[in-house]
């Protein structure tokens, strides 16, 4: 795709938007980030498969995640920028002024039929099933698989007819101290009506101690290792008529497995 008529025409969908020199341009701005601070590793792209696929990860780092940045760096590095890398987003971030530059680098709403259409595009979607949820879990809970129970990934990866690619992350919840989701304070504060959020969390780091998601502290310059799992043909194992409980606990057994040994092999939090 090109920047041309696809981005600026009238009715434009948001896949058709993605423009590959501003990804190109932005993972010029994000590659030092990437690998200086957070000393990243993506590791196991060589068993990703050809073709659309859906990426589904784990999500870490709170209001500062950098999931994204991390694996789109070393995926656009190993396989050009012909082939988008999309990422399902909460619409809340296309009400600021970075909408656009968000649309033409990959993010799209997340959307049963954006994520359809990306897919059979042949791009690569990343979604994070538990969302907000995942990415403020507790620092005692950091290595540990939690969906919430969402399972929508599945069918969206069978109605596109397209694998699931595993992917697990460590390191990114280090980036400060979680302490709690805040639930109950989102709850009492009926923020699930204001901004379609039923958490708030409280969390303590540098420099300003403790936070519930403002004032914004400064993440720790923490390693993030991502490694990339054998893809998963949900027909081909499962059939055409699945039980989607038993394909979202093989997904999830999958992914804590590899946790556990990326876990295992870390000496030190933020060091790695």
């Amino acid at each position: 795709m090109s920047s041309g008529s696809a981005v600026n025409g009238v009715g434009a969908s948001e896949v058709a938007q993605f423009d590959p020199k501003t990804a190109e341009h932005m993972m010029g701005w994000l590659r030092p980030v990437t690998k200086r601070w957070y000393r990243s590793e993506v590791r196991g792209l060589d068993r990703f498969p050809h073709g659309g696929a859906l990426v589904v990860s784990n999500h870490s780092g709170g209001l500062i995640a950098v999931d994204v940045p991390i694996f789109a760096v070393d995926f656009y590095d190993r396989f050009g920028y012909q082939r988008p890398v999309y990422t399902l987003t909460h619409d809340l971030l296309f009400k600021t002024p970075a909408a656009e530059a968000l649309r033409r680098t990959g993010y799209i709403t997340a959307s049963h039929s954006n994520s359809k259409e990306a897919l059979a595009s042949g791009g690569v979607v990343v979604v994070f099933p538990g969302g907000d949820y995942d990415a403020y879990r507790p620092t005692a809970a950091r290595n540990t698989i939690d969906f919430r129970g969402r399972t929508g990934y599945i069918r969206a990866a069978l109605d596109a007819g397209v694998p699931i690619v595993p992917a697990v992350s460590i390191g990114g919840q280090e980036n400060q101290i979680y302490l709690t989701r805040g639930q109950w304070l989102a709850q009492k504060l009926r923020l699930k009506q204001l901004i379609r959020s039923d958490i708030l969390p409280v969390s303590f780091g540098f420099p300003f101690g403790f936070s519930a998601i403002l004032p914004v502290n400064f993440p720790f310059p923490t390693k993030v290792t991502v490694q990339v799992l054998d893809p998963i043909d949900i027909v081909a194992e499962y059939g055409t008529d699945p039980d989607i409980a038993a394909v979202d606990a093989h997904v999830r057994q999958v992914m804590q497995q590899a946790l556990d040994e990326l876990a295992a092999k870390r000496r030190f939090p933020v060091l790695g």
